[in-house]
């Protein structure tokens, strides 16, 4: 049973913690010192899975750009060492590459160091194995093999520095090069200018390394140097002042595409030529449409939040099925295996976060990977005429999205959350025009006609926190409001939750 010490630590999939200071009130708890405990229980862990003494382990470290991240590579090393591992230091990498480590470096698994777009001062240990990142439980148990103490016996490990960035640069190349297929086989970029806003993060590689080798044009590409403080916006494609960065960028570069990673390249976004984002549902439809080719018929798994108008893009459009799960990237890949494994053809696992896993490439969350089918299929197009925005136009976007978070105000936070939903479940039974959809996995989504605001909305829980996020869509200007009154009635009636999000939202206060 893990303390409240320790408890604090897991982050979904993921360790993280404070690393550095610099925030008032937020004091250091990824000391050398846990950061230690946590690697020698993850080697520990890790001989267990793969049943190998940890003295024979092969394991691979590398990290972002954040301020902390060599203090806590040194101690990682130190802890894998003392347990006697051969340690591959890869240094500046992305995410997506720690786990190529196990693929085409045969390493048994690997530490990548980040916390994804949280704020400088944060930092984490994400851990891989050949299977793939790590579960929930998986991390629970390593936190508390650290909270005990447990570790190998003592050994002597080596270090090895190795470029491994090179290779997975080379890798994606080869992709695009394949794909493309230009009579120009080594420049199949030649012609196209393509915008890359790393934001600071450790994705500059994609245009230095990748994409001006292939013969594209990078001129306008932003924030490519590694800067821990990102002191340009925050390196997330979610983020609204990121996402208007690009654009600009973009536009004023007169680029074909642009595109954008998060701090550790695990996600990505794109710019279309006009400037209009790819994000969110459109970046879900253009990945849907790329995963489906040559898997007709085939199901494309996303999280709860996913728009009514994707559905039919990937059901009527592209003739798909779209499974909608539950949010968490790692949810949603596990869904995705899981359909594979009972013989469901599901080519792809997306969150609309921007977190997009194909099965072609292991199921691996893997941004760059993403961009690059993306620009494969620019590219295509381009050869008969076309462009990423005609592949987008039969999808159907709402008139309106909205996102409210309201705080529960209880200690037993899930208890009281699932009450709530339960509750609203008997509610929506009782009202005129209220639909409960029945694919739905997490929280409940309710569906609404065009007399009561021509929408929907999903009220679930948050995975980590006593939070409860209210996702509204209308296809009809003013409906989210209309839906929002409707919900108001209920959420009224209950007394452990703020609910002052959506007052503020219905001009009540």
């Amino acid at each position: 049973m893990l303390t409240k010490y320790w408890k604090q630590f897991k982050s979904g999939t993921d360790i993280r913690g404070i690393a550095s200071s610099g925030v008032p009130g937020e004091e250091i708890n990824l000391t050398d010192e846990n950061i230690e405990k946590m690697t020698n229980a993850f080697a520990l862990w890790l001989s267990e899975c793969v049943k190998k003494d940890a003295s024979t382990l092969t394991v691979a470290v590398g990290h972002d750009s954040r301020i902390s991240a060599e203090r806590i590579k040194s101690a990682v090393i130190k802890a894998l060492k003392t347990a006697g591992v051969k340690v591959l230091d890869c240094s500046l990498a992305s995410t997506p590459s720690m786990f190529m480590t196990t693929v085409d470096l045969k390493c048994d698994g690997s530490v990548q160091i980040t916390a994804s777009h949280h704020p400088f001062n944060r930092n984490g240990l994400k851990f891989f194995t050949r299977n793939g990142g790590l579960d929930s439980a998986d991390i629970e148990k390593i936190l508390f093999y650290a909270q005990e103490d447990k570790k190998p016996a003592q050994a002597y490990g080596s270090v090895e520095k190795v470029d491994y960035m090179k290779q997975y640069s080379a890798n994606l190349r080869d992709t695009i090069k394949h794909g493309v297929n230009a009579k120009d086989y080594e420049h199949p970029l030649s012609g196209f200018k393509i915008v890359v806003d790393a934001g600071n993060g450790a994705g500059g590689f994609y245009a230095l390394d990748v994409l001006k080798p292939l013969g594209a044009d990078i001129t306008g590409s932003q924030f490519l140097e590694p800067d821990g403080y990102f002191p340009n916006h925050i390196p997330n494609p979610e983020n609204e002042t990121a996402m208007k960065s690009v654009c600009k960028a973009a536009v004023k570069a007169k680029a074909d595409l642009g595109v954008i990673f998060d701090t550790d390249v695990d996600r990505g976004g794109a710019v279309d030529e006009k400037g209009d984002e790819i994000n969110r549902n459109r970046l879900v439809a253009i990945a849907s449409a790329i995963a489906l080719e040559g898997n007709e018929g085939g199901t494309i798994v996303t999280d709860s939040i996913t728009s009514s108008g994707l559905k039919k893009y990937i059901e009527n459009t592209l003739g798909g099925k779209h499974h909608r799960f539950k949010r968490g990237y790692k949810n949603v890949i596990n869904e995705a295996v899981r359909l594979n494994k009972e013989g469901i053809n599901c080519p792809l696992a997306i969150e609309t976060s921007g977190h997009a896993a194909l099965r072609e490439n292991y199921f691996l969350d893997d941004g760059a990977y993403l961009v690059t089918k993306i620009i494969i299929k620019a590219a295509q197009l381009r050869k008969d005429g076309k462009t990423l925005e005609s592949l987008l136009e039969p999808l159907a976007e709402p008139a309106e999205a909205t996102e409210l978070r309201m705080s529960i105000t209880t200690e037993n936070f899930k208890e009281y959350g699932n009450k709530v939903i339960n509750d609203l479940k008997e509610y929506a039974k009782t009202q005129p025009n209220w639909e409960i959809s029945p694919d739905n996995y997490e929280g409940i989504r309710i569906s609404f006609g065009k007399e009561n605001g021509n929408g929907w909305l999903l009220l679930r829980l948050s995975v980590h926190d006593p939070i409860m996020p209210l996702n509204i869509e209308s296809d009809s200007i003013g409906g989210n409001k209309i839906i929002a009154e409707e919900l108001y009635k209920f959420l009224s009636t209950c007394d452990s939750i703020d609910i002052s999000p959506v007052k503020k939202y219905l001009n009540l206060i």
